[in-house]
């Protein structure tokens, strides 16, 4: 096998040669012919995500999408080039300053603090959202790697770059309430209830807490919290969203759900957090992987195996053991065996007969950098 080092030096000269620009799976709309013979129909602006997005064959040239600069993308690959900083790498340090700039540069504009969106259109079942519109998922996830850079660079600037996305999410995400706990919609544009995107942001609140000192945003993290800790299932699962239509279980959004209880923990707050956390991480390890290491997207099915599943993996037992130790190297022996090219890059997904390869930024190279810093600075 391929050692995860070698990967990882292989990516990262990837998607440096890149500047980090690059497709993405749902950038369909990003085509002015698409968007323009989708522009009054929903179902059309779905059909031609869906389509790009399932295509084996990238035909987004064709179509005049250009090459983007995604901001979770960007996030990602600053969590990982951190973790090389404090690793010893010696040139971490200016790609890390260099993501600061991108990030700082693609905020989205007038809401009440930072948020980033996508850099695209996006329809999906639910709601639409205009490119660059923020999402709570997209920003906490950047603002959980811009604090995690702090703790590892100590560059003032993503702490600063941190600390103003507490209010984006307190004043412009709304609230669906329960009692006296709520959830945290998607973007501030809708009113869904989709538990990754809840405690993602619930967590970042925690963390932005104990950083602040502010009591307001740790009252809020724990009544977001309470919400998705009431709605996990038996079992230790739960489900994607709150609807009918959203009840399917998938691995890696199951993964944000893991990671985001053990900030939580890690900051000794929670209450009855920590049986949750334990029943939702068996469910995970007994759930989602097969015996050699293939890591399932669902919970009652193996395909499409997703680089996201692989990544997000490596990113959780990074932060905490499973029952089975020798689990973490199986999942990254087949990541790199199964989802890597030969050029260096990672594959999107991989179906019972057919792999697609189109390297996709955000979706697959951001993910697998961010699973592969995971891995080593564990392993250091």
């Amino acid at each position: 096998m391929t050692s995860p080092a070698v990967a990882l030096d292989r990516l990262r000269r990837y998607v440096e040669a890149r500047e980090f620009r690059g497709y993405d799976p749902f950038d369909a709309l990003n085509s002015p012919l698409l968007k323009g013979l989708s522009r009054r129909s929903k179902y059309l602006r779905i059909a031609f995500i869906q389509g790009l997005k399932r295509s084996p064959v990238n035909v987004r040239p064709l179509l005049g999408v250009k090459k983007g600069l995604n901001p979770k993308g960007l996030g990602l690959f600053l969590w990982g080039y951190a973790r090389l900083h404090a690793a010893g790498d010696p040139d971490a340090l200016d790609r890390v300053r260099s993501l600061l700039d991108l990030l700082d540069g693609l905020k989205s504009r007038g809401y009440s603090g930072n948020g980033w969106g996508y850099d695209f259109d996006w329809q999906n079942r639910a709601f639409y959202l205009p490119r660059f519109t923020p999402t709570i998922v997209n920003s906490a996830f950047i603002g959980h790697a811009l604090l995690d850079a702090y703790e590892r660079t100590r560059l003032d600037r993503a702490l600063e770059m941190a600390v103003p996305i507490a209010p984006f999410i307190l004043k412009d995400i709304p609230r669906t309430a329960d009692g006296s706990s709520f959830c945290f919609s998607y973007t501030p544009l809708d009113s869904t209830r989709v538990h990754n995107a809840n405690l993602l942001g619930a967590s970042l609140l925690m963390r932005l807490a104990k950083v602040t000192g502010d009591s307001s945003l740790r009252d809020a993290a724990l009544s977001s919290l309470a919400f998705s800790l009431k709605r996990q299932n038996e079992d230790g699962s739960w489900p994607y969203g709150d609807t009918a239509m959203q009840s399917w279980i998938d691995s890696f959004h199951t993964g944000f759900n893991l990671q985001s209880l053990h900030y939580f923990l890690a900051e000794g707050e929670g209450g009855d957090c920590r049986r949750a956390f334990e029943r939702g991480l068996a469910y995970y390890e007994d759930r989602f992987f097969l015996a050699d290491g293939t890591p399932k997207y669902y919970h009652d099915r193996t395909y499409p195996v997703d680089i996201h599943s692989a990544a997000q993996a490596l990113v959780c037992f990074s932060l905490f053991k499973p029952k089975d130790e020798g689990l973490p190297g199986r999942v990254l022996a087949w990541m790199i065996e199964h989802l890597r090219s030969p050029q260096g890059y990672f594959y999107y997904q991989k179906g019972r007969r057919l792999t697609n390869r189109i390297p996709y930024m955000r979706w697959s190279q951001a993910w697998a950098f961010h699973g592969l810093t995971s891995w080593v600075e564990r392993h250091a």
